[in-house]
């Protein structure tokens, strides 16, 4: 069951004011027109809308409150673990650039990123890309263990290295260059000789 308090970054206990102030301001942070119509923004302002018409209805809200606490109690499931989706905002970046990741899973307590730790069942997070393989690839697994059943699944996403590459001078622009001063340096003699052929002209008629 998706869990729209977490959608909206909010407690249990929220006020109508504090859905319509964070419904607000994550509407617009995830609105697909100021992201350029990302799937990955598209989804979670989706979500965010999804969490916002159910929670500010009271009657929605009461509804929905019994299902979760019914769910929250009977948190260890006897059916096997499920990783439902595991995406990532970017998958090629540079050394040191964030990426947004999102997960959702299924019949699993406990959940964890690797190599960023533990995390809910479904939910995003944020993480900064440090260090690639001798590859130029950094590897991300979400791991989704069922305790009861002892049973563990995974999914993993692979991120890309963008490496930088400085391109050198070229052989044609040495050439060029050379060629050019050589070509000033033949016509050098020329202009010598208009010179002192001027001067000896104003000595003439002096």
């Amino acid at each position: 069951m998706k869990n729209y308090y977490y959608f909206l970054g909010i407690s249990e206990e929220a006020t109508s004011e504090d859905i319509k102030k964070a419904y607000r301001k994550l509407s617009l942070k995830y609105h697909p027109d100021k992201n350029e119509n990302d799937s990955f923004f598209v989804e979670r302002f989706r979500e965010v809308q999804e969490a916002y018409e159910v929670l500010i209805n009271s009657s929605s809200r009461n509804l929905y409150d019994q299902k979760l606490a019914q769910i929250q109690q009977n948190i260890k499931s006897d059916q096997p673990p499920y990783i439902k989706t595991f995406h990532a905002n970017k998958l090629r970046v540079k050394k040191g650039e964030e990426i947004i990741l999102n997960w959702q899973t299924q019949n699993a307590d406990v959940i964890k990123v690797i190599p960023f730790g533990l995390v809910k069942n479904y939910g995003e997070k944020k993480v900064k890309i440090t260090q690639f393989d001798a590859n130029g690839e950094c590897r991300i697994l979400l791991n989704a263990t069922n305790t009861l059943l002892q049973k563990t699944v995974a999914k993993g996403i692979t991120i890309k290295e963008i490496q930088e590459v400085k391109t050198p001078l070229s052989e044609t622009h040495f050439t060029n260059t050379e060629e050019s001063i050589a070509n000033r340096s033949s016509k050098l003699p020329y202009v010598i000789a208009l010179l002192l052929a001027i001067i000896l002209l104003l000595l003439l008629f002096r």
